[in-house]
């Protein structure tokens, strides 16, 4: 090789191990065989980028470079193959693969696949051990969530075991680290030049292995029963809504933490009243007469009382009135929002000859008809227009 190894990297030779493995990883990734599949000149570039690397990372190895450049590993290149002996790696070809610096290569393996490499024993948390979530539907009125409400709640689910105390052993017993991947849960291996993780047969993932099984749980370190919780609703919950309780879900395997519960609340559509977010709306008719003259009518509001409304004189169906403060709790609050009364002017129906007169009578006195004339204002102008 002709080239200089920190040439090929881009460093000085006064530069910091930190920096070349930096200088390293990103013309790793750069040049990596599967980001630059069929090109011959990017996988000669990586080979040496790894030879480079193999030799300015090991402190000896860099000092005979210094020292002698090339020609202190002229018989070293002609080697190939796996090679146990250099850590686990793998060779060949003049270049060299090295996975006994996890930090360099593991970073490299992270930037293609998106994994991240498991920690030691206690460094890393295992969903093995966890307990599932759980999951419960509540469906309240309208008026419950307006109130707030506190249900009971009886559920079938995995609870830590009492006789061995979680643990899975009898007696309750400290379960023993696992001595096949010393309480990692995982086997690391290579194969090729990646390295890769499967789970540990011999504890399943869990990292321990106990000697004797507790005989209530089976070794599992939980047991199947139902138990009762209360759940308080705040007032001012709305429709679809989710309430998480944590730790209130399936106990997790051999003392591994508890999942959590999550409720899931549903409000029944209400036979008066409509909400949207912290507002009560309610279709409310109102005579043709009370709307032309104006007047007052009762309502009925979410928390169970009445309410007077003023409707003033020449009312439209269709027209809103606002009673504020008479809408739906506000959560986290003592405030509540407002109730819109949404007025539906009622047509007679069923009339005697007499009213029939006297309506006549009045359409023929009375010409003020805001909302007709605007439109046929309107109608108008768009026949002119054709």
């Amino acid at each position: 090789m002709s080239n200089d190894y920190y040439e090929i990297l881009g460093v000085q030779k006064n530069s910091s191990d930190d920096d070349i493995k930096k200088a390293y990883r990103k013309l790793a990734m750069k040049y990596h065989p599967d980001r630059n599949k069929g090109d011959k000149a990017a996988e000669a570039k990586f080979k040496e980028i790894n030879e480079a690397y193999e030799t300015l990372k090991d402190p000896q190895k860099k000092a005979a470079y210094d020292r002698y450049g090339h020609d202190a590993y002229k018989n070293a290149a002609s080697g190939g193959g796996f090679n146990p002996g250099a850590g686990g790696g793998f060779s060949g070809g003049g270049f060299h693969f090295d996975f006994g610096d996890d930090s360099a290569f593991s970073d490299i393996f992270e930037g293609f696949f998106g994994a991240a490499r498991r920690g030691t024993a206690g460094m890393h948390e295992r969903a093995e051990m966890r307990g599932s979530d759980l999951r419960y539907e509540a469906s309240i009125t309208l008026e419950e969530a307006f109130k707030g409400k506190e249900i009971e709640l009886s559920i079938r689910t995995g609870v830590k075991c009492e006789s061995c105390k979680g643990t899975g052993a009898e007696g309750g017993a400290k379960p023993k680290t696992c001595p096949s991947c010393r309480g990692t849960g995982q086997m690391r291996f290579s194969q090729g030049f990646f390295m890769v993780e499967r789970t540990c047969t011999a504890c399943n993932g869990t990292g321990h292995i106990i000697e004797k099984s507790c005989k209530t749980c089976n070794g599992s370190g939980r047991v199947s029963k139902t138990k009762t919780i209360k759940v308080s609703i705040p007032a001012g919950i709305e429709d679809g809504s989710r309430i998480r309780l944590a730790g209130e879900g399936e106990a997790g395997l051999r003392g591994g933490r508890n999942g959590d519960l999550y409720i899931f609340v549903t409000v029944k559509p209400h036979k008066l009243f409509k909400r949207e977010k912290d507002s009560i709306h309610c279709d409310v008719p109102i005579s043709i007469v009370t709307a032309a003259l104006g007047g007052e009518i009762e309502v009925p509001t979410i928390d169970g009382k009445k309410a007077i409304v003023k409707v003033p004189a020449g009312t439209q169906s269709g027209s809103v009135l606002k009673l504020r403060g008479k809408g739906m709790s506000i959560m986290r609050s003592a405030l509540r929002g407002d109730m819109m009364i949404h007025a539906r002017v009622e047509t007679p129906v069923n009339l005697t000859n007499r009213q029939k007169e006297l309506l006549q009578e009045f359409d023929k006195e009375h010409d003020a008809h805001p909302q007709s004339s605007g439109f046929f204002a309107k109608v108008k102008e768009f026949w002119q227009e054709l």
